[in-house]
């Protein structure tokens, strides 16, 4: 199972990118903390993280650096030659879900953005079995449990 969940800081402003085919997308490094040594110094991990369609525009639109942010996804390496010539490796954390938890000293509520079209919401102001008929009494000896 390739999975992983982060929270970290944005270490730059993101800049949204376009493809040559019209896809939205963003790369960007979160700073994460890690465990500390034995000695009790702090560690911070620098991920790199990819996200693509509305999730990059979004992030783009509403966060900068600094901005902590939750970023589940999968890891996905590759490859590439460089120009001198050497074969260089990549890890990349392809975001599937996004959630905005706040810039520094901010106590805003936390926001999630996904590539998922957004849920329209009902109207429950009204009853919406009022128009259903007469109410049905069922006994205990109609139910199958």
């Amino acid at each position: 199972m390739n999975n992983v969940s982060l929270i970290g800081r944005l270490t730059q402003d993101p800049e949204l990118r376009t493809t040559s085919s019209g896809l939205s997308t963003c790369s960007f490094t979160i700073a994460v903390d890690g465990r500390p040594s034995a000695d009790g110094e702090p560690h911070t991990d620098f991920i790199r993280c990819v996200a693509w369609r509305n999730q990059a525009e979004n992030l783009c639109k509403y966060q900068h650096k600094g901005s902590q942010i939750g970023v589940t996804g999968r890891i996905q390496t590759g490859s590439y030659d460089a120009q001198d010539g050497t074969k260089r490796y990549t890890t990349d954390v392809v975001a599937d879900r996004i959630i905005f938890l706040g810039s520094k000293g901010d106590t805003n509520t936390n926001y999630e953005v996904s590539n998922e079209a957004p849920v329209e919401t009902a109207d429950l102001s009204e009853d919406p079995y009022a128009n259903m008929g007469e109410e049905t009494v069922l006994s205990d000896d109609d139910l199958p449990f």
